[in-house]
């Protein structure tokens, strides 16, 4: 296929490329023929990256220096949550229809949003989506709109289907959000992708919902996650659907979380494309996404598939864990009477100052664990957790060589502390 009606090397700002979905689509864009621009916030030294901050670009001429040189456009770019400048009109309405309107007065003729599958009413992130594929396709732009259901892939995944995945990996059986019946439409990552450069190519324009051949059910949905995992027992445990509920609201108000309550309204209701959307993508595109199992079949599972599965929970437990130990270990160095700690210390190298290094470092786990629980800047914060662990290995090791020998562990447990703390600066690295 030969992009932009023919003309081989044409150019296409991806708006979005660095995100989960974004990296598919560039890939498949290249493959395609195009000459990729990544739209990203942090443009950096690349010299396919361009930068585009949609929280703060909300007029045409923001985005005419961005266009210089560009085809056709591609947005990818969307927030499940709002978070601090990062606010769903702004992102899915304002910025994106400011581009577009670039687009007219640039004379870029092609644009291809993708949106998201299920009703407006189920939450702003749907809503302000919606009203700008609708502003889009009245602007004398070539304009398809991709509106998908569950976007899963076998290689990665993020939000909410990385924790449908974790449920599908436990051990015994596969934990449902309420009792699983609820439809579903699952479609390949790499297959929307393929749709998109099939769409800039396509001579048509409008709105076309994309999903597998079929609904299913979220049951079978989790089964055959957990088949693909090869996870032993085909069994799935049902939850009380209020109890998620509680659990997404807690979620919604602490700002954080994999799933959102527009996101559980959505499953509730049912993600599914109309019945004949799947011809009709066939139909306008020369494509449609294949089922989960033939995707599934296509790529088989890996060690390091069960492994990222397996630590969806173990990750904040240990984060949990650290914070914990921390704490206690400040609260010791802090409670501990000073005559204990002189005595605990005598006939060492430290007896004169073992009152005011304890105290110190006491302050100092405070003020870690307390870094670490905020989650802001989580591997420098495990870094420097580490660096004072070898620091107090070290000092205390040669200086005070009886830590050693305690009974309880003492020293000799930092031979465990260290590698966990290893493990929980990879795992805090969530791009």
């Amino acid at each position: 296929m030969q992009p932009a009606g023919g003309e081989v090397g044409a150019t296409v700002l991806v708006v979005g490329a660095g995100g989960f979905l974004g990296g598919y689509i560039a890939a498949a864009l290249r493959a395609a023929g195009w000459t990729v621009l990544r739209g990203v916030r942090a443009a950096g030294a690349s010299a396919d990256a361009r930068h585009c901050d949609l929280a703060t670009m909300l007029a045409p001429e923001d985005w005419l220096p961005v266009l210089d040189g560009v085809d056709a456009v591609v947005n990818v770019a969307g927030i499940l949550r709002e978070t601090g400048s990062q606010r769903f009109d702004p992102i899915h309405h304002d910025a994106p229809l400011a581009l577009a309107r670039a687009c007219v007065a640039a004379g870029v003729r092609r644009f291809v949003q993708v949106s998201a599958l299920g009703d407006p009413a189920d939450g702003p992130f749907l809503a302000s989506k919606h009203r700008f594929d609708d502003a889009l396709l009245q602007l004398p732009l070539d304009a398809v709109v991709l509106r998908p259901s569950v976007v899963y892939a076998p290689s990665g995944s993020y939000g909410g289907t990385s924790l449908l995945r974790a449920l599908a990996a436990l051990p015994v059986a596969t934990l449902l959000p309420g009792d699983g019946r609820w439809p579903l439409q699952p479609v390949a990552a790499e297959d929307l992708a393929r749709l998109v450069a099939r769409a800039l190519d396509a001579p048509v324009r409008g709105i076309h919902e994309v999903g597998g051949p079929r609904p299913m059910s979220l049951r079978e949905y989790q089964l055959t996650w957990r088949q693909w995992l090869r996870t032993p027992g085909v069994r799935a445990w049902p939850t009380p659907e209020s109890w998620v509920s509680r659990l997404v609201a807690c979620w919604e108000r602490l700002g954080s979380g994999p799933v959102g309550q527009t996101m559980w309204r959505m499953l509730r209701r049912g993600n599914v494309t109309a019945a004949d959307a799947h011809v009709g993508l066939q139909r306008d595109f020369g494509f449609a996404p294949r089922a989960l199992h033939e995707v599934l079949g296509a790529h088989p599972s890996q060690v390091q598939d069960r492994w990222h599965a397996q630590l969806y929970f173990l990750a904040p437990a240990l984060h949990l864990a650290v914070v914990l130990l921390w704490l206690l270990s400040a609260w010791v160095g802090l409670a501990t009477p000073a005559a204990e700690i002189v005595a605990m210390a005598a006939g060492t190298a430290l007896e004169n100052v073992a009152i005011p290094l304890a105290r110190g470092c006491a302050v100092l786990d405070l003020v870690l664990a307390l870094w670490l629980l905020s989650g802001r800047g989580l591997r420098m914060a495990v870094a420097v957790m580490m660096g004072c662990v070898v620091a107090y290995t070290c000092v205390l090791g040669v200086l005070w060589p009886g830590t050693w020998m305690d009974p309880l562990g003492g020293m000799a447990k930092n031979l465990v502390v260290l590698p966990a703390l290893a493990v929980l600066w990879v795992l805090s690295d969530r791009r």
